[in-house]
């Protein structure tokens, strides 16, 4: 047998999965970016119009708004819940919590959960006459229906999903982790503080960047939220995300290419993203 015969074999082994993978993919990935050069309708001929979407993309107001405001949704979806996730899971590390079973599985229930059941279960409970504003004492405030809170409610929702998935995460990562450094670090004095920011930070580092590139591109393709809680992109847009204007573009306005561009555009920053993260996370300490 060859010296590269096994390799070839392992190849072979991988084109099933390969030719799924560039069919369903890849294949669509690239006919996108192929409908971006056009500016096309969805059912006459296409015009040729090369780069024209993308730069209109960069100085068009309501595509800028979309960006931003996913923006504004990677801090709820991706950043707060990294960050309480890894309290919860230190805290339950320490305490030792009876029942830790069932705390993990009611914190990552969100996650099972359809989105539209969640968009229609939270839009209940903003409702004016909702659960929230009776804790609150604010009878009749329509926090889905106000320009300044309509963002930040959806994003509150997608904080509340994303929290478990990153608390199991590290639950996962902590109980990896030797217990001769726990001891080492207590033997030295180290407090809760100092034990979490020497010991447990620097070991969770693999599991925080597969938190971040999860929670991220899931801010970053947020749809369902969006339509079902705030439908027409909320109160004076204020919730327009990309995957809304995609879809209001290519489905409503009949800008095929621009929806397209955008989609491109959305996936090579998901891409760059988790590049990003990937290699940070991927450091030697």
């Amino acid at each position: 047998m060859a010296a590269g015969e096994p390799r070839r074999v392992g190849y072979l082994y991988l084109l099933p999965a390969l030719a799924v993978y560039g069919l369903f993919l890849l294949f669509p990935l690239a006919h996108s970016g192929w409908l971006s050069l056009f500016d096309w309708d969805g059912l006459s001929p296409g015009t040729w119009t090369g780069l024209d979407n993308y730069v209109e993309l960069a100085t068009e107001e309501g595509a800028l708004a979309a960006f931003g405001h996913v923006a504004v949704l990677v801090v709820f979806f991706a950043v707060l819940p990294v960050c309480i996730g890894l309290v919860l899971a230190t805290v339950l590390h320490r305490t030792r919590v009876r029942g830790l079973p069932f705390f993990r599985t009611a914190l990552f229930l969100p996650q099972v959960v359809a989105m539209v059941v969640v968009a229609v279960a939270w839009q209940r409970i903003y409702a004016p006459d909702g659960t929230l504003n009776a804790v609150l004492g604010t009878p009749g405030r329509a926090w889905l229906g106000d320009e300044g809170t309509a963002l930040m409610a959806v994003g509150v929702v997608g904080t509340w999903v994303q929290t478990g998935l990153a608390m199991v995460l590290f639950l996962g990562g902590i109980g990896k982790i030797s217990g001769d450094l726990f001891d080492a670090a207590r033997m030295d004095g180290a407090g809760p503080v100092r034990e979490f920011r020497t010991v447990i930070l620097p070991s969770l580092r693999p599991e925080i960047g597969v938190a971040l590139t999860l929670t991220v591109i899931a801010a970053l393709r947020t749809f369902d939220l969006v339509y079902m809680m705030t439908p027409q992109g909320g109160p004076g847009g204020s919730t327009t995300v990309p995957a809304y204007e995609i879809y209001q573009r290519a489905f409503h306005s009949g800008q095929v290419g621009s929806a397209a561009a955008m989609g491109v555009t959305i996936t090579l920053l998901a891409f760059a993203v988790t590049f990003l993260i990937t290699r940070i996370s991927g450091r030697e300490r």
